[in-house]
């Protein structure tokens, strides 16, 4: 789903409510109307679009009654700062993802929630010792997107000193979106919110100092 549309679908205060509640345990709308004290109609609305996203799933029990819960782990990353405001990705939550490529990131994925031993005791000792670990992990994550983030802010003000005057800003915002895989002025340009023309008239005073290159028809950050 776009990330931008499924920004706007979780910017309803009750169908952020609704996804906490059936985080909690599938329920019918019955339970979930007197949950949100809305009505029944106003929650099956809700719960259509996000059916449709495909956030919610729904099943008939014995008793014939229409239960809800939530369909797939999925991840939202919203970036607010003084450069940059926007959905920076949306993408299902995998335990399967290949992470040992990633440059900056060391993480131990070789452990296994599977027991070797022969009792379930053992089995649940290993795994709220995998749940602890897996916590704490996303906790230091958290703390290092945290710091990320201000550095990003700060370089990002260094550069804009650099060059100086009104442009400055308009400059570092070029050089983000080359750094984010953005290669030519059409692409550019939708990022940073101006005209192809004025991107191009920004690289190529950013190639007159040495920072960026042009070759083969592609702009990249000089090394």
């Amino acid at each position: 789903m776009d990330s931008a549309a499924l920004l706007d679908l979780l910017g309803n205060e009750n169908r952020r409510r609704i996804l906490r509640l059936l985080a909690r345990r599938p329920c019918y709308v019955t339970e979930i109307s007197e949950y949100l004290g809305v009505s029944p109609k106003a929650v099956i609305d809700h719960l259509r679009k996000l059916e449709d996203a495909g956030l919610v799933e729904s099943r008939v029990d014995d008793q014939r009654r229409k239960y809800f819960s939530i369909a797939r782990n999925l991840r939202l990353e919203v970036n607010v700062s003084p450069y940059e405001f926007g959905t920076k990705s949306a993408y299902s939550a995998s335990p399967s993802l290949d992470i040992t490529g990633c440059r900056y990131l060391s993480i131990d994925v070789d452990r296994s929630t599977e027991s070797d031993g022969d009792g379930d005791g053992e089995e649940l000792g290993e795994l709220t010792a995998e749940l602890e670990r897996l916590e704490g992990l996303e906790n230091e994550l958290s703390m290092a997107q945290r710091w990320v983030q201000g550095r990003l802010t700060e370089v990002m003000d260094r550069l804009s000193e650099q060059f100086g005057d009104a442009d400055g800003r308009f400059y570092a915002e070029v050089l983000s979106a080359l750094a984010n895989g953005a290669s030519d002025e059409r692409r550019i340009a939708r990022r940073v919110d101006a005209s192809p023309e004025m991107v191009a008239e920004a690289l190529r005073s950013l190639e007159a100092v040495g920072v960026v290159t042009h070759r083969d028809g592609d702009w990249t950050l000089e090394a």
